[in-house]
């Protein structure tokens, strides 16, 4: 028993380390800035790409989506007789990004390391919430409303692909995939605010705006 809550305490400690490390910040720093002073002050890829532009945004994401890959992936090689495990390690990737202990617990809201965990977890649910979110983005142009409703999406999905028998997964993920849901969306309570009153600024427009 001492032996499977180590190997959990350490696939977690991974993750949630993994998940901290801020590239938002540090990509800021390269440029000479701090890129929680500027725009919406959100460490992550989408105030990178309003402050710095599109290729060092997508250097963020890549790199933020790693931050949840890398643990999931890794975690389900080194321990594959308990796949629990791995969901765990994804989980504490996505939580040390929004609580990153690097930047005084105050970071992103975990849109990039989450689809970096689904990748590995449930790569059918990471689909339907990659296509929901880009359909409002486009649609809409607001990053805050797509990622929230691709959130919503993401245990729905994933329920849905399990009772289908599409594929089966793990409860043990989709309570995970229910919580880091549930997560993102409280994340975004300011721009729920801001959606509902009509002050969210679009994607595109001022760099000082409060989207994502």
């Amino acid at each position: 028993m001492q032996s499977v809550f180590s190997i959990y305490a350490v696939a977690c400690l991974a993750g949630y380390l993994c998940g901290a490390t801020p590239w938002a910040f540090i990509i800021g720093k390269m440029n000479g800035l701090d890129i929680r002073k500027h725009g919406s002050g959100n460490p992550g890829a989408t105030n990178v790409t309003r402050v710095l532009g599109k290729k060092w945004g997508v250097l963020c994401f890549f790199m933020d989506f790693l931050k949840g890959l890398v643990p999931v992936a890794g975690t389900a090689w080194l321990v594959s007789d308990y796949p629990p495990v791995a969901v765990c390690a994804g989980a504490a990737a996505v939580v040390g990004h929004m609580w990153p202990v690097f930047l005084k617990f105050k970071g992103g809201k975990g849109v990039s390391t989450t689809a970096g965990a689904l990748a590995a977890l449930a790569p059918l649910s990471l689909v339907a919430a990659g296509a929901v979110w880009a359909v409002v983005f486009f649609a809409f142009r607001y990053v805050s409303l797509a990622s929230i409703l691709a959130a919503i999406v993401l245990p729905v999905s994933a329920f849905a692909f399990d009772a289908s028998g599409i594929y089966t997964l793990h409860p043990a993920t989709l309570a995970t995939l229910t919580a880091i849901s549930a997560l993102s969306i409280l994340k975004h309570a300011g721009n729920i605010k801001r959606l509902l009153n009509g002050t969210e600024n679009r994607f595109g427009g001022s760099k000082n705006g409060k989207s994502e």
